[in-house]
């Protein structure tokens, strides 16, 4: 509501005086305050803030009165009386100075357009000059402890328990009454009998008094702490006509302050609580509204030795309230209790070493104008103790300089900023915006800029349909304020701001101020003024702003025509009332608001008007046709018209849940709802008559029908929110009626729907309130997004900056006000469900399923429910947790609702939670059913710590393997680290949190942006850089103990890696073993070494070549008609292929032929898994940027990445280093003679090359092949490396396989099979796949000799065995517990073969030392640290 901002401003007393001011009293309009000391009486004006006149008392005079103690402003300005300490009242006149005579006036430049004023209007902007003088003074022979001024009197109590009424003028037969105190009699309520005092008050007298004048009455504190209330029976005071009541139970008061707008009195007491009142209008009786107090949650520390209370402050619009307590600070509270701020705890208590500083003590306080300043005057010592700190350093600096005049009056202004709802309370409905002001500024929430600047590039306003709920893009863009600095030249005239107002869309706005009204646009970032000054000074505006489509609606009073008008200007036209529409109101104007095409007025005569709006385009500028509708007299509801805080039309009524046809209803202005002093009243159509059977009469004719008689909806509201607008998808929550009530939170007057259009219960309510607390002061409602929207005042120190101790910077904090919004859903739901109506909440629940923090929403509702009922030290009687856990279960996303939960709550708690959601096993397998992989690994850890290992163990097998089977391998990688752990968890004692860890593992790093050496043993892999890491470390020197636990983990692990491996070559997945090995660091050759009998065995060639080409989207080879007759079949030719036609041709854009061969086994979606390739390589490390530079012979790496829908934020590096020259890799075969740049290629060439294109796969999945058949040929697969070798169609594969098949140790089986395979391929070749033949007749010898093949002895340091025989040279052992030396490229294999020459078809290579420079492979050693193999 109010929020304080900067830091507090200093004025200084230009005059040389050792006294110092303590008391500040503000004349009614607050554009005066009166400053007292000893002897001294100042009048300060409020913009400029600046001294005007001092009364300086002489010593005579001030032996005879005394010091002086306070003061009071006679109503219209002219008069202040003073109170002495010997009990004299000194009557001063305030006497102007005249039009032409200005203390102070602004200069401004020559030729500036401000001085074309005229000069009847520049009092406006300066200091009048003023002088004091006194009259005879009243001598009432007793201190005097209160001075109270009426209309005509001046009320004085004393000391000696009498009440003076004095007045002003001092003139006429009744010049001064006196009441004595004891002669009033005091109740418990008015209607007691007056059968004489019911107080004994002798020896007690008043010690502090306000009037409230909606009351009627005074609200007192008497000397011995009583409280009472002291109202007149007639107009006149007098002895026989006063009666008291007095407030039970409270004897330690010590201040008043009285709410003229809520009729609430704030009493202070010695606890230093601050106790609200109300007087019960029936009985008379004083009935505690609420208290203001600092809570021990928020102040642990100061919140019961704030001493009592010294002051109590309204601010001028009565929205809020300050208090300031005996040992100081200051802390303010909405009208209804809800806290704002205080200056007791955080940053105002603390400095930024953290060293406590002592709250500033007040002495007296005042607002200023429209509540933008707050005028403090500090203690005496306070000031005194600063005083010295400024003498001592100006003696320092400057010796011989006189002390005294350093000792100068000094008064803090803090300034605020505040809600347009404080004052223009019509913003609040209909709006989905918060708009702050300040005195010189507008604060706007802005939301996502790129939009705002979209919409200002064009300088036209958005669709007004499109932009009526922005949204949370909009509104929730960011945390910052959009500020915009009101016009300086309408603000020096018209100081200060009194109404503010945005529109629908929050990109118009529109300020009042003293004199006329200014508005400004978002679209062309410009202030419109009145161009005719003299227009602008002879209206002000009184009812308020509001904004109807294009144009702002202003309640004022015209002093040309004195008279109220309801005026409408067009925005886009020139402010000026030639394009005004005007319409003559016939009494005073108090509020205003506006509903679709409707205005309604509430009047100073207490009647409501209602205003129809219609747009007419008939003359050159668009005007308004303004017909009143219908007049409602209130006269007999409201004892006062200022009490009426906020009058709004709204489309909300009883009967909603008894029609099926609301939502058109939403339309139609259906009930009236009036704030009346925080009661929430509500004024119904009266449906009842016989003006239904009116529908045949024509619209123009039918009068609106009539009023019921007013209903209380809720009690302490402090704002009202509706929506104009009607969605069918969220019914409950825009035909809701949102209130604020203060410390009381927010309440939500809620329609009740039948369900699937069933007929209600006769029984059922339409409507329920329902009341719910927030954490934020609610500015603003989004009714779709279910979320309320504030502001907060957050603080930054500078106290370091400066080195005096005693400056602004080191007293105060700098403040900030921050942009807040919270969820209330949750809330609703969970009230919904405590009355057993959970069909509704269920409804509401499921229109805003697709709000993104629904999720949050159902968090949040389990959370507190647990949080409170299973801390309760309380038996509860009738649980909601089931029926919150029931009511989750109607969602998808229950499972994760429950899981994120309970990890956000303590360990204590699951056995409650669980108890009433169900068994964590259950939603675990319901998870797993799901297919909900990463909420299953959630629900491990409730298992982790709920069940014994082994049931954990049992349950992480089953997501492992699943995770395994699916290809998530970030999951997996966990999976494998919680293994470990459970393993861990399984000693007896728990073991110690390490102080070091290595630092080349942790936990969720593993394996990122890394490439495995393949020829690394299983156990250097687990202990070396793929070390995972538990979630809680071993001792660095562990027991025999725990390390046969290890190793049994260890291999308990290594078994499912084993298995799914497998499980993969079982079913020719050659693509998904090579993810898994590259994923999850699988030390793949090893286990092929050992498998190489098993299952590492092809059982069918064609079936396994067909297979590859479907996984990598290999097409089968086609042969063009004319290929006998080709120059190139026999290699005399080489081909010359452009980077840029390689990459045309992709799988998308194979040549079919005419010929029989089979149909390509090509999946659908192609081109979708390309572009998944390509998107994936940018998310390679740098070594990867090998394989998209195309443009010159280098190293490339084979890389292996998983494809998925999920984007993992992993660069998984291949499992070994291949390099291969780019004309493999890439097939960039050049024929480029040096001496001549053109090519001369003949038809048959082209269609060559064109088929040889067709013939290849993607990029991707060759460099793929190839890596899995370095990995095969490595581990000695030789059957799986004939395949690979025929489906890349490299002779050079088979030729060196065949050439290894007549060693002995290779098992006749393996020589029979590849024979057999071999046959197979090529008969189903003749076929089904001609492509195939040429190549088949390539290696034609090789078959031959495969077929007739002897068994010939080679030697054996050509082929040594890999159990036994060590390697010469740089190779180590070949036992799988050993890891090969990276500087063994270039050397043999372990099974002692060397690697083959992988070469293009024809036979033409290139030399190494041009196709693999050294050093990009020193770099990628250099960077991974990993195996490199080069392929020669």
């Amino acid at each position: 509501m109010y929020f304080l901002t900067g830091w507090p401003r200093r004025l200084l007393c230009p005059l040389k005086s050792k006294e110092e001011p303590f008391f500040i009293q503000p004349s009614s309009q607050r554009f005066y305050f009166a400053v007292v000391s000893q002897t001294q009486l100042s009048i300060w004006f409020s913009r400029p803030s600046v001294l005007i006149v001092s009364y300086i008392e002489s010593v005579k005079a001030a032996t005879q009165f005394g010091s002086y103690e306070k003061a009071e402003w006679k109503p219209d300005d002219s008069m202040i009386a003073v109170a002495s300490a010997k009990g004299y009242v000194l009557m001063f006149d305030v006497l102007g100075g005249g039009d032409d005579r200005c203390l102070y006036e602004p200069v401004y430049p020559r030729g500036s357009s401000r001085m074309k004023l005229n000069p009847g209007y520049k009092e406006e902007q300066c200091a009048p000059a003023l002088s004091l003088e006194m009259k005879k003074p009243v001598d009432l022979e007793a201190p005097i402890t209160s001075l109270q001024t009426l209309q005509e009197d001046l009320l004085v109590c004393t000391a000696d328990g009498y009440l003076h009424v004095l007045h002003w003028d001092g003139l006429g037969s009744n010049g001064r009454k006196t009441i004595c105190l004891t002669t009033i009699p005091f109740s418990l309520d008015l209607q007691s009998a007056r059968g004489g005092p019911s107080l004994d008050l002798e020896g007690v007298y008043i010690c502090c008094m306000e009037y409230c004048i909606t009351l009627d009455g005074f609200a007192v504190v008497l000397s011995d702490g009583r409280l009472g209330f002291i109202t007149p029976l007639s107009n006149t005071i007098s002895a026989d006509q006063l009666q008291g009541v007095w407030a039970p139970d409270v004897t330690d008061g010590t201040y008043v302050a009285v709410n003229n707008k809520y009729r609430l009195m704030a009493f202070g007491c010695a606890s230093g609580s601050v106790l609200v009142y109300t007087i019960d209008t029936t009985t008379g009786f004083m009935q505690l509204s609420h208290k203001l107090e600092l809570t021990p949650k928020h102040y642990p520390d100061i919140y019961n030795k704030t001493g009592a209370v010294k002051l109590i402050c309204w601010s001028p619009d009565y929205s809020v309230v300050m208090v300031t307590w005996e040992c100081g600070g200051l802390s303010l509270w909405s009208v209804f209790g809800a806290h704002l701020f205080c200056t007791l705890g955080e940053d105002f208590a603390h400095r930024s070493d953290g060293t406590k500083k002592d709250p500033i003590k007040i002495s007296s306080m005042s607002w200023g104008a429209e509540g933008y300043h707050l005028w403090v005057i500090p203690n005496k010592s306070e000031r005194r103790t600063e005083e010295e700190q400024v003498v001592q350093d100006e003696e320092l600096k400057t010796p011989h300089k006189n002390p005294s005049s350093c000792l100068q009056a000094g008064i803090f202004q803090f300034y605020f900023i505040k809600s347009a709802l404080t004052v223009n309370p019509c913003t609040q409905s209909n709006q989905e915006q918060v708009l702050l002001h300040g005195e010189d500024r507008l604060y706007l929430t802005c939301g996502d800029p790129a939009q705002v600047h979209s919409s200002l590039d064009t300088h036209q306003p958005p669709n007004r349909d499109s932009s009526i709920s922005q949204g949370l893009s909009t509104l929730l863009g960011h945390k910052h304020w959009h500020v915009v600095q009101i016009h300086s030249t309408y603000l020096e005239s018209n100081w200060p701001i009194r109404f503010a107002a945005i529109d629908t869309a929050g990109q118009c706005m529109a300020v009042a101020g003293r004199r006329g009204f200014a508005h400004y646009s978002l679209y062309t970032r410009k202030w419109k003024l009145f161009g005719n000054v003299t227009q602008e000074q002879n209206m002000t505006v009184t009812g308020g702003l509001a904004w109807w489509n294009e144009f702002v609606v202003v309640a004022c009073y015209s002093f040309n025509d004195q008279q109220e008008q309801l005026r409408l200007y067009l925005r886009t036209s020139n402010l000026d009332n030639a394009f005004a529409s005007v319409t003559k109101l016939h009494s005073d104007t108090l509020l205003l608001n506006v509903f679709r095409d409707m205005v309604i007025l509430f009047r100073a005569d207490c009647s409501i008007c209602l205003y129809s709006l219609e747009r007419r385009n008939d003359s050159p500028s668009p005007s308004v046709n303004v017909e009143l509708l219908q007049e409602v007299s209130m006269s007999r509801y409201i004892p006062h018209p200022g009490l009426v805080v906020s009058v709004t039309l709204t489309s909300v009524r009883t009967e909603t849940g008894i029609t099926l046809k609301a939502p058109q209803q939403a339309c139609m202005a259906e009930s009236i709802m009036l704030n009346l002093a925080g009661q929430l009243i509500m004024l119904q159509r009266d449906r009842s008559g016989p003006q239904v059977r009116e529908k045949e009469t024509a619209m123009n004719n039918k009068k609106p029908l009539p009023f019921c008689p007013p209903v209380v909806l809720a009690q302490c509201v402090e704002n009202v929110w509706t929506a104009c607008r009607s969605n069918k998808k969220k019914r409950h929550l825009l035909e809701a009626l949102w209130l604020s009530c203060g410390e009381a939170g927010m309440k939500v007057w809620l329609p009740l729907f039948p369900r699937d259009h069933r007929k209600p219960h006769s029984f059922l309510s339409r409507r329920i309130m329902l009341p719910f607390h927030i954490n934020i002061y609610p500015l603003a409602v989004l009714f779709e997004d279910a979320l309320v929207l504030g502001a907060s005042n957050e603080t930054v120190l500078y106290d370091g900056l400066q080195a005096s101790s005693e400056s602004l910077e080191a007293l105060f904090p700098y403040c900030t006000v921050e942009r807040t919004s919270q969820i209330y859903l949750h809330h609703i739901l969970r009230q919904l469900l405590v009355r057993n109506l959970g069909e509704q909440a269920l409804m509401l629940a499921q229109s805003c399923a697709s709000l993104p923090y629904f999720p949050h929403v159902m968090e949040l509702m389990v959370h507190v429910v647990l949080e409170e009922e299973a801390t309760s030290r309380e038996p509860i009687p009738d649980p909601l947790l089931p029926t919150v856990a029931k009511f989750i279960t109607e969602f998808p996303l229950f499972l994760q609702t429950i899981v994120h939960c309970a990890r956000k709550t303590e360990y204590a708690l699951w056995n409650y939670l669980f108890a009433a959601v169900g068994n964590p096993k259950d939603l675990f397998e319901e998870c797993l059913m799901a297919q909900d992989l990463d909420t299953a690994a959630s629900y491990l850890i409730i298992l982790q710590n709920m069940e014994v290992p082994a049931v954990s163990r049992q349950h992480a097998t089953l997501l492992f393997n699943t995770a395994l089977e699916q290809g998530k391998w970030d999951l997996c990688r966990h999976m494998i680290r919680f293994l470990k752990a459970i393993g861990s968890g399984e000693m007896d004692t728990p073991p110690p949190t390490p102080t070091t860890q290595d630092p080349t593992s942790g936990g969720f790093e593993f394996f990122r942006n890394r490439s495995i050496s393949l020829s690394q043993s299983a156990d250097s892999v687990a202990t070396g850089k793929f070390n995972l890491q538990k979630t809680f470390s071993m001792p660095s020197g562990p027991s025999v103990k725990g390390r046969d636990v290890e190793c049994a983990e260890n291999m308990y692990i290594d078994m499912m890696l084993w298995r799914h491996a497998r499980h993969l070559l079982e079913q020719v997945r050659l693509r998904d073993l090579g993810c898994f090995s590259a994923q999850l660091g699988f030390e793949l050759i090893g286990w092929l070494c050992r498998e190489r009998n098993r299952v590492a065995r092809v059982e069918d060639f064609v079936f396994a070549l067909k297979i590859l080409h479907k996984d990598f989207l290999w097409p089968f080879p086609v042969i063009p008609v004319g290929c006998i007759n080709s120059p190139l079949k026999n290699g005399k030719c080489r081909p010359v292929l452009s980077t840029r036609l390689l990459k045309s041709g992709s799988a998308d854009s194979l040549l079919h032929s005419d010929m029989d061969t089979a149909p390509l086994q090509t999946t659908q979606n192609t081109s979708t898994w390309i572009d998944g390739m390509a998107q994936r390589t940018t998310d390679m490390d740098t070594a990867s940027s090998a394989l998209s530079n195309q443009q010159s012979p280098q190293t490339q790496d084979a890389f292996l990445s998983l494809i998925t829908n999920k984007v993992e934020e992993y660069s998984i590096g291949s499992a070994t280093d291949l390099t291969e020259t780019s004309s493999m890799v890439d097939g960039d075969w050049t024929m480029v003679d040096e001496n001549s740049s053109t090519l001369c290629l003949s038809q048959a060439e082209l269609e060559h090359i064109s088929m040889e294109l067709a013939n290849k796969g993607p990029h991707r999945s060759q460099v793929q092949l190839r890596y899995l058949l370095h990995v095969f040929m490595e581990a000695g697969c030789l059957e799986w490396c004939v395949v690979i070798g025929l489906i890349l169609r490299d002779a050079s594969v088979i030729k060196q396989v065949i050439s290894f098949l007549d060693h002995p140790e290779i098992p006749p089986e393996t020589v029979k099979n590849i024979k057999n395979g071999l046959l197979a391929v090529e008969a189903w070749a003749s076929t089904d796949c001609l492509g195939y033949k040429p190549f088949f007749n390539l290696i034609q010898a090789q078959l031959q000799q495969l077929l007739e093949s002897t068994t010939e002895q080679i030697q054996v340091e050509a082929f040594q065995p890999s159990s036994q025989s060590k390697l010469g040279g740089a190779e180590g052992q070949i036992c799988p517990a050993s890891p090969r030396p990276e500087d063994s490229r270039g050397g043999t294999t372990p099974l002692g073969l060397t690697l083959p020459s992988l070469e293009p078809v024809g036979g033409f290579s290139r030399p190494l030392s041009e196709d693999c420079p050294d050093e990009p492979i020193k770099e990628q050693e250099d960077e991974e640290g990993a195996y490199d193999c080069t392929l020669s």
